[in-house]
């Protein structure tokens, strides 16, 4: 496989990161970016583990401006994008009667709209290369919406439907847009369930298991690859077994 450059946001969290590892596991001679904007830590962490190969990059990604600048620096140094990962998302759970209106307009803003400003970043230079692949991470709530999400549900909703329409528009110039559902995974969102409330959710996956940053990561990668160049428009759930 030739070297690739990959732009993973959101890789603070434990899916970003595995997901980020994944591609540096693939190749010794992949580069990837981890688009932050804060809980550095972790991040800074795994640059530190792979010097030369990962860089940290403050990237807001509800800012368009921020997303053109961080592409005109990985332009500048590699002079290529191979792959965009738009992993960054938040929660601001809440019943809709009682939802503060920012609580809907920042989850949509973080979990749409910089999907939204990410893909359309990148997209010059994955035109002028006639090559590309996009991977944006959704979520089980877009297909599967449960009570007191109606922010976040709708958000990822809306990151599968431009996932489709989006891949239609650009299947002719080799670029694949797909998109990943993750159902519950052993990340922080679940750091804060008791027991109790742990054994109640897995009696609702079919597996009885919570899924592995990893197994995410594995889906993200093989979307990514050359491997999948006929799968573009796709919304591949990764939960278990739940319907």
């Amino acid at each position: 496989m030739k070297p690739r450059v990959i732009l993973v946001t959101g890789a603070n969290g434990g899916l970003g990161q595995a997901i980020a590892r994944v591609f540096l596991a693939e190749s010794v001679d992949n580069f990837v970016w981890l688009g932050v904007r804060a809980r550095r830590d972790a991040a800074q962490a795994l640059a530190d583990e792979f010097p030369g190969r990962c860089e940290l990059a403050e990237l807001e990604v509800k800012r368009p401006e921020a997303w053109r600048d961080l592409v005109e620096r990985i332009l500048a140094r590699h002079q290529r994008l191979d792959v965009l990962v738009n992993n960054a998302g938040s929660h601001a759970d809440h019943l809709l009667a009682q939802m503060p209106l920012e609580a809907w307009h920042d989850v949509l803003a973080t979990n749409l709209d910089a999907v939204f400003h990410g893909c359309q970043a990148v997209l010059p230079a994955m035109i002028s290369r006639r090559h590309g692949r996009i991977v944006n991470i959704a979520s089980l709530s877009a297909l599967v919406a449960p009570a007191g999400q109606a922010n976040y549900a709708a958000a990822k909703a809306g990151v599968v439907a431009l996932t489709q329409s989006l891949a239609k528009e650009i299947a002719r110039i080799g670029i694949t847009v797909n998109a990943v559902c993750p159902g519950y995974i052993e990340t922080e969102s679940l750091a804060g369930f008791d027991a109790d409330a742990r054994q109640a959710l897995l009696a609702k996956i079919p597996m009885r298991r919570v899924g592995s940053p990893a197994e995410v990561a594995a889906v993200v990668r093989f979307l990514a690859s050359p491997e999948a160049g006929y799968v573009t428009g796709s919304t591949l759930k990764v939960d278990g077994g739940i319907v």
